[in-house]
């Protein structure tokens, strides 16, 4: 499947859900990830932010989509270089 994942958390633990997304989507500005992703990986990715998260002021938002087919991104302004423009 396709998701978008965009979290708003508190400054002490954005480092920890940012790391924890890299880990399973591609970076696409501030705290948004998007990415194919097989239903395991996605149920270890919830659960790992859920370990991080504190339900009482953090939040996570998921857009899921079957494919990437119908998925269309238009960006407006300057893009913010994502883990993808970054060829080692």
């Amino acid at each position: 499947m396709f998701v978008i994942l965009v979290y708003d958390a508190g400054l002490e633990r954005v480092g920890k859900f940012h790391k924890v997304c890299k880990k399973y989507l591609v970076w696409v500005q501030r705290s948004v990830f998007e990415g194919e992703i097989t239903l395991a990986d996605y149920e270890r990715l919830l659960f790992e932010l859920e370990e991080v998260m504190d339900k009482e002021r953090d939040s996570i938002l998921v857009y899921k989509f079957r494919t990437k087919k119908y998925y269309k991104r238009e960006s407006i302004g300057v893009e913010a270089p994502s883990s993808e423009d970054f060829i080692l």
